[in-house]
């Protein structure tokens, strides 16, 4: 690799290191589900907290806001401090949560995308594509409303098998690519 031009070799370094990363969470997903679960919402657990300080930091410290904008970063601050810290008491119950919500939220924004392609089906040049598409949007959004429990549970383990499909291909891609 030491041949090619330097901007080729950096863009082999970051799909390598992307691949990797993919391959290691994706792996991590797949073998261990539930500490990944729980390591995710630790993640963002830290996130709610540290953004909370710096939000409470502004209201402290932004003289510049005035007083209702130094109140609302400092009122912000607060409730993501809190929320960080109840994520952190209760990390499993927490991942639970946020994998079940999320299916919800994804179910229910696939079957809106399926009716939505279903009404602008006049607009389009692809009619039979994007009835094809609308109704397995509606199919795969229902079934994941129909059963969240498992729709969480697939979408995991779907995730975790992307990860590691995709770092493999990328770092195939960094390793064996053309110039």
């Amino acid at each position: 690799m030491s041949d090619l031009p330097r901007p080729t070799r950096a863009t082999r370094l970051a799909l390598a290191v992307s691949g990797a990363a993919g391959i290691l969470f994706g792996a991590a997903i797949l073998v261990w589900p539930t500490k990944a679960a729980v390591a995710v919402a630790a993640l963002i657990a830290v996130y709610a907290i540290v953004a909370g300080l710096i939000y409470l930091g502004i209201g402290i410290f932004g003289k510049e806001l005035g007083a209702g904008g130094r109140i609302g970063h400092a009122v912000l601050g607060v409730l993501y401090v809190i929320a960080g810290a109840f994520t952190f008491s209760e990390l499993t119950r927490s991942a639970a949560f946020l994998a079940l919500f999320l299916t919800i939220l994804v179910g229910t924004m696939w079957m809106i995308e399926g009716f939505t392609a279903l009404l602008s089906i006049g607009k389009t040049r692809s009619g039979a594509l994007t009835v094809v598409f609308a109704v397995l949007s509606i199919i795969a959004g229902f079934t994941l409303l129909s059963s969240p429990l498992w729709g969480a549970v697939f979408l995991w383990w779907f995730l975790g098998i992307a990860l590691v499909v995709l770092g493999a291909l990328n770092a195939g891609r960094a390793l064996i690519g053309k110039a």
